[in-house]
């Protein structure tokens, strides 16, 4: 009797919802509640962008405050992993620069867009035995959290397109040994989708 219970419920759930809008809603739920890593993107501007544009992408040589040391040009390594999935002609500068040297390399390189970023705040909390042997702070216990700042810029009348900002934090079920660059990924690709006007 049990059996047959479940599964009308399983045939009453499906004729509902797909099974990946079920685990869509609860993936974001747990992203919300904290469980899972978090991402944030505030957009100042709805414009889009065609696919075809050539974006060059450039971090500054900012160093965020926090309690983090970032690998220098990690912000433009993750943003090139994000949008090279949705825009084919991208490119990343090697190393870190300002921001009148990267529009000069994006213009020689004939791109549509500078996608200027900086890593504004990184906090890398204690996650793992030796962090917290090196450490011994309590209130240093916790997820990583992050805060990217981004300018999307036109190269040939240096119009200001889009400018965002992006804050993530890291979850308790993958807070052990992670970093606050580990958090970038996810939020830059769907960055780069929100250019394109597709959904998120």
């Amino acid at each position: 009797m049990r059996s047959l219970i479940v599964v009308l419920v399983l045939l009453a759930l499906s004729g509902c919802m797909k099974v990946s809008d079920l685990a869509d809603g609860a993936g974001y739920h747990l992203r919300d509640a904290g469980v899972l890593d978090h991402g944030r993107t505030e957009r100042m501007a709805s414009r889009r962008v065609q696919q075809d544009s050539f974006i060059y992408i450039a971090q500054g040589h900012f160093v965020p405050p926090g309690d983090a040391y970032p690998r220098p040009n990690v912000v433009a390594e993750e943003a090139f992993k994000g949008f090279v999935e949705y825009f084919p002609m991208v490119r990343r500068a090697r190393a870190p620069a300002g921001l009148e040297e990267a529009m000069s390399e994006a213009r020689a390189a004939g791109a549509h867009y500078l996608l200027y970023s900086r890593f504004a705040y990184a906090d890398d909390r204690i996650g793992t035995v030796e962090e917290w042997e090196d450490q011994e702070a309590l209130d240093r216990l916790g997820t990583d959290r992050s805060v990217l700042q981004l300018m999307l810029i036109e190269t040939n009348t240096h119009y200001l397109v889009d400018t965002a900002r992006i804050r993530s934090r890291g979850g308790f079920l993958t807070f052990y040994d992670a970093k606050p660059e580990d958090l970038l990924g996810p939020p830059l690709q769907d960055y780069a989708r929100s250019l394109l006007g597709l959904s998120q």
